[in-house]
């Protein structure tokens, strides 16, 4: 009779960084972390076993653990996401942080968020901020589908997602309190996009341009058409992209920059107002 695997036994042996081993195995069981330290001797059903291997075998091949569960926690939110969309990172919470200090806590405001993929930046300043009414855009009609299934297993009814490719799809006389954005910003070539999770993720949501500044051109530069008066633009950029964002600001009327750096301590949100 073949020995039973125990729930250390099978984390021990997954040959996976012990994080991603327990949010696997976390995730076959249906449980969550704390349950397999407090259940570390527990024998594993043969099924559970069998599932949480081949997992395991998937993650040592690359595979994101975020498209292997099909969630990812992002603001404190927990989100669907698939291979269709950028799975949301610790950074981005920076950018949304920047634009939730820029709206009102207690009376009506208007975002507008390009590129939303997941819907993870409107999303969460929809649930930070009840009063705001958020359009998210997106070109891909994929990434709107989870964005739209997010909002509804989150109850957020204060969003808009429209499919368009960044302002095309705004109306001319809309106008914002907030624009943010986390658009494309790899270059093309970049030797990091053939290194870990990025190798399964939508190419189309990581790289612009030969420089990585192609999108941001385009926000920047059309962004003030649609702010309001003191109303900001919320970006973020690639980690040795901060001078160069700036000068975009500053060349489109930007003034009132601000730089924030995320946990790491690395420059990756650019804030602004016109005039």
């Amino acid at each position: 009779m073949p020995e039973q695997v125990t729930v250390r036994r099978a984390l021990a042996q997954a040959g996976l960084a012990p994080i991603d081993a327990q949010v696997l195995l976390a995730f076959v069981l249906g449980r969550n972390r704390a349950w397999l330290v407090a259940h570390a001797t527990d024998a594993l059903e043969a099924t559970d076993a069998d599932a949480f291997a081949r997992l395991a075998r998937r993650r040592r091949d690359g595979e994101p653990v975020a498209y292997l569960t099909g969630e990812r926690e992002f603001f404190g939110l927990s989100l669907a996401v698939d291979p269709s969309v950028l799975i949301p990172r610790p950074e981005t919470e920076t950018l949304v942080e920047c634009a939730l200090r820029k709206l009102p806590q207690r009376r009506a405001s208007r975002v507008l968020d390009l590129g939303a993929g997941t819907g993870a930046i409107a999303l969460a300043i929809a649930h930070e901020r009840p009063q705001a009414r958020v359009v998210a855009v997106d070109r891909s009609e994929a990434a709107l589908a989870i964005a739209r299934e997010n909002a509804r297993r989150l109850a957020l009814t204060t969003v808009e997602f429209v499919r368009g490719d960044w302002f095309d799809a705004v109306p001319a006389d809309d106008r914002y309190d907030v624009i943010a954005s986390n658009p494309p910003y790899v270059a093309a070539g970049d030797p990091h996009l053939g290194e870990g999770d990025v190798r399964f993720e939508p190419t189309a949501a990581l790289v612009a341009g030969r420089d990585g500044l192609d999108a941001l051109r385009i926000i920047v530069a059309a962004a003030g058409r649609y702010l309001l008066p003191e109303g900001w633009l919320v970006v973020e950029h690639g980690y040795d992209q901060a001078a160069s964002v700036r000068a975009l600001f500053e060349g489109a009327g930007f003034s009132s920059l601000e730089s924030h750096r995320d946990l790491c301590g690395i420059p990756r949100v650019m804030a602004g107002r016109l005039g």
